[in-house]
């Protein structure tokens, strides 16, 4: 059990408890820990948690998207956006997440997707289009980083309506739709805030 007591379901199929799939290869999940939650600091240090979180990423052989802090059903929370290598086979799998942390535990709704057969080409069009002398760019979170997958403009927001299939478009579309239909359990909402 998660303290997520709804969300919007629509055109996902349950496949096991708290994980749900839809036609286009989403992977939508959620999931509760109770611990205290793994954030490198607080919600209100954003530039900290960023540089933290990006690092975490790059360890783990991943990239760090974006992330942003907001709120789930008005509950203070951190976004993210990550890619990581495919366990098996060619190409990377995206996810997306909010992590809503207490003070003691948290909980997660997270929503992945891979790349199918045909992978790379929405970073060749996009090095295409603007060159590859602008295409890398140092991560604008933590500049000196190094390891993990780099950091380029190919993953950038303005790309998506220009590949509605690829599976990065269709996590960040998920995420949109679903995160304003999430509803927690008043006794979760309630909990001491995540102090870092």
């Amino acid at each position: 059990m998660t303290p997520i007591t709804s969300l919007d379901l629509t055109g996902f199929t349950e496949r096991e408890p708290g994980v749900w799939s839809d036609p286009q290869g989403l992977v939508l999940s959620v999931h509760f820990f109770p611990l205290v939650p793994d954030l490198p600091a607080r919600l209100d240090e954003p530039e900290r948690l960023r540089a933290g979180l990006a690092e975490g990423a790059a360890r783990a052989g991943g990239g760090l998207i974006e992330a942003e802090c907001g709120v789930v059903d008005g509950v203070p929370a951190v976004r993210q956006l990550v890619k990581v290598p495919r366990p098996h086979g060619r190409g990377q799998v995206f996810l997306g997440s909010w992590t809503v942390p207490k003070a003691g535990c948290s909980t997660v709704f997270k929503v992945q997707a891979a790349e199918g057969a045909t992978t790379g080409m929405r970073e060749a069009m996009v090095m295409a289009r603007v060159g590859p002398a602008d295409y890398f760019r140092p991560h604008p979170y933590a500049p000196g980083l190094s390891g993990g997958l780099p950091y380029h403009v190919g993953d950038h927001e303005q790309w998506d309506a220009g590949f509605p299939d690829h599976p990065l478009t269709l996590v960040r579309a998920a995420l949109r739709r679903i995160t304003p239909t999430v509803t927690l359990d008043e006794r979760f909402r309630v909990l001491p805030p995540f102090a870092g």
